[in-house]
C-alpha cells in the first residue's frame, strides 16, 4: 500500500472541502473523506491482524509445541498447529493461542466447515457427521449420525480475526462429540478459559485433543469411519505468570462442575504419552506441569469455590455435594460432605451455609433456623467458615438446590485434613 498516494488523495478531499462554496457540496466532500478514511482504517486493521497472527504463530512454533513422535507431521496454519491421526480421522492434538484481542472481538461465526487441504491423506469431512439431500423447494434434509462437529480449538477463541475464525472450521479441528457434552460441559470449560483471558488480560496457550480407550468405537455411518473419543483433554498455560493446568473430561453429559475434572499436565502426559511444552527448560516444565490449582483459573467471584470431593476423599457411606441431588425429597437421612465456601447470618437470626460453590451458583446449602440456634455449642456461621465438613440429615429441593435443615451440632462433623 502506497501511503504517500493515500495522503495526497486525503489532502485533495480537504482542499475541496475548504474551497467549496455550496453547503451541499461540502457535505458530499465530508462524506467522501470519511468513507475514504474508513477504507484506509480497514486496510490497516487487516495488515495489523496478519502481523499479530504471524507473531502468535512464531511464538507457538518456537516455544510451545509438543514433541513430535516418529511418523507424525506438523500441520501449520495461521492460527493453530496440529498433528493429524489418519487412523482416527481427527487430530491427536491442536495448539492455539487465545489472544487478549478477543476482549473486543466482534466477528460472528462463519460456519464455513471444510476439509483441511494440508492433510495429505485427506481429513475428515461433512459426510463423517451427517448426510443431506436437497428437496424440490431448494431446502435441505439433514440426516445426522448422533454427534456434533465438536471444535477442539473453539471458534469463539478467534473472534478477533477473520482468518483465524475461518480456520477453526477446518475438519481437522473437529471431533465427534455428543450434543449434551459439546453444548454444556465442554462449552462451560471453553467459557471458563476465555473468562480468564478477559479478566486477567493475558494471552494463554491452549492444547486440546481426544483420548481413546483400547476398544475404539467408530461412527459406523460416517464416510471415513471416524473414531469416537472416550474422553478429551485440554491444557492451559499462562506463560507470562508461569501457571498452567490440565483437564480430563469424560465424553458424556457431565455430572460435576468443570473444576472437578482438573488434573496436572503430568497426568495427561502419562495418559497420552505426549511430551507437552518440550521446548521449554526442564525446570520450567517441572514447575508448570505439576500444578493443580484450579482456583487460579476461576473468575474472581468464584475464587473461594471448590471442586466437589472425589469419592476417594469421602468418609465411608458419605456422598459429595453433586451426588446430594439424587436424595432430594426422598425423606432419607444421608451424609453429605464438602468445603464451606460461604456462611451468612440473616437479620432474623437464620444461618445459611453453602458447600463447594457460593451463591448464586450454589449446588448444596445448609439452613439452621433461628429457633434451632440454642442447640449449637458454637456460633455456626463463625465456627464453620472455611471448614471441610460432613452433615447428616434429610435433603429437600429448594428451587433446584439440594438443601438440608440442621437442628443441632451433632449433625455436623468437621473433617480435619
Amino acid at each position: 500500500m502506497n501511503f504517500r498516494i493515500i495522503n495526497i488523495y486525503f489532502i485533495f478531499f480537504l482542499s475541496n472541502l475548504l474551497t467549496a462554496q455550496n453547503i451541499d457540496t461540502k457535505i458530499v466532500e465530508v462524506k467522501s473523506a470519511i468513507k475514504y478514511q474508513s477504507k484506509i482504517i480497514d486496510s490497516l486493521n487487516f495488515i495489523l491482524e496478519n502481523y499479530e497472527l504471524e507473531q502468535i504463530r512464531l511464538n507457538i512454533k518456537e516455544n510451545f509445541l509438543p514433541a513430535l513422535k516418529k511418523g507424525e507431521e506438523l500441520i501449520e496454519h495461521n492460527a493453530m498447529f496440529l498433528v493429524y491421526n489418519e487412523q482416527h480421522e481427527q487430530a491427536n492434538w491442536v495448539i492455539h493461542c487465545i489472544s487478549t484481542n478477543i476482549i473486543d472481538g466482534k466477528i460472528g461465526r462463519t460456519n464455513d466447515f471444510r476439509q483441511d487441504t494440508l492433510i495429505k491423506t485427506g481429513s475428515s469431512e461433512e459426510k463423517d457427521f451427517f448426510t443431506k439431500s436437497k428437496k424440490k423447494d431448494g431446502k435441505y434434509i439433514y440426516d445426522g449420525f448422533g454427534y456434533d462437529r465438536g471444535h477442539l480449538a473453539p471458534s469463539a477463541d478467534f473472534r478477533w480475526s477473520k482468518t483465524a475464525l475461518s480456520e477453526s472450521y477446518l475438519y481437522s479441528n473437529m471431533s465427534p462429540q455428543l450434543a449434551e457434552f459439546n453444548r454444556e460441559g465442554w462449552a462451560n470449560l471453553e467459557g471458563l478459559i476465555r473468562a480468564y483471558v478477559k479478566e486477567n488480560k493475558q494471552n494463554i496457550i491452549v492444547i486440546t485433543g481426544p483420548i481413546f480407550n483400547d476398544t475404539v468405537r467408530k461412527v459406523e455411518r460416517s464416510k471415513n469411519k471416524i473414531s469416537i473419543p472416550d474422553s478429551f483433554f485440554k491444557i492451559v498455560l499462562d506463560y507470562e505468570n508461569k501457571i498452567a493446568l490440565g483437564f480430563l473430561i469424560p465424553h458424556k453429559q457431565l455430572e460435576y462442575p468443570i473444576e472437578y475434572y482438573a488434573v496436572t499436565i503430568d497426568e495427561i502426559e502419562k495418559l497420552t504419552n505426549i511430551d507437552f511444552f518440550s521446548s521449554l527448560s526442564e525446570h520450567i516444565q517441572q514447575h508448570i506441569e505439576s500444578q493443580k490449582n484450579i482456583t487460579t483459573w476461576l473468575p474472581k467471584r468464584s475464587k473461594t469455590d471448590f471442586a466437589p470431593l472425589n469419592q476417594k476423599e469421602l468418609p465411608k457411606n458419605a456422598y459429595n455435594t453433586v451426588q446430594a441431588r439424587q436424595f432430594s425429597d426422598m425423606g432419607k437421612k444421608v451424609k453429605i460432605c464438602g468445603n464451606v465456601v460461604s456462611t451468612y447470618l440473616s437479620k432474623n437470626g437464620h444461618t445459611f451455609i453453602n458447600l463447594d460453590k457460593s451463591f448464586p451458583n450454589s449446588i448444596f446449602s445448609i439452613t439452621i433456623w433461628e429457633s434451632k440456634a440454642p442447640n449449637f455449642s458454637y456460633v455456626p456461621h463463625v465456627k464453620l467458615e472455611n471448614q471441610k465438613i460432613c452433615v447428616v440429615g434429610k435433603i429437600n429441593d429448594n428451587k433446584g438446590i439440594p438443601t438440608m435443615n440442621i437442628e443441632h451440632d451433632r449433625s455436623i462433623m468437621i473433617i480435619e485434613d
